[in-house]
């Protein structure tokens, strides 16, 4: 079955680290571009940071900007969000999806796959 599989989320104290592994089953991330986007309780869905295949270019959201950091493994088929200096704010169901990636931009114009979220709180 054709998949992305999220793990890592958890609970933190502010100022905590997590890092959020987004694994493709049955299928091969070349040439996919993968987002994480989060949302929160009442809040709109958020974008939070992309990476594209080919160039490995990145894209974060002023929210996370400077404290999150994505990287991919294409060895193993696997995107990593990489959260640092944690805020309550950032306490979210956070979801990786992945879209055929484009020239002009880190981020896919859409998304083909999402994952299960994988829930993320920071509190004390």
């Amino acid at each position: 079955q054709v998949q992305l599989v999220v793990s890592g989320g958890g609970w933190v104290q502010p100022g905590g680290s997590l890092r959020l592994s987004c694994a493709a089953s049955a299928f091969t991330l070349d040439y996919y571009a993968i987002g994480w986007i989060r949302q929160a309780p009442g809040k709109e869905r958020e974008g939070v940071s992309c990476i594209s295949y080919s160039a490995g270019t990145t894209y974060y959201s002023d929210s996370v900007k400077g404290r999150f950091t994505i990287s991919r493994d294409n060895a193993k088929n696997t995107v990593y969000l990489e959260m640092n200096s944690l805020k309550p704010e950032d306490t979210a169901v956070y979801f990786c999806a992945g879209g055929p990636e484009t020239r002009d931009s880190s981020c896919p114009y859409e998304y083909d796959y999402w994952g299960q979220g994988t829930q993320v709180t920071v509190s004390s």
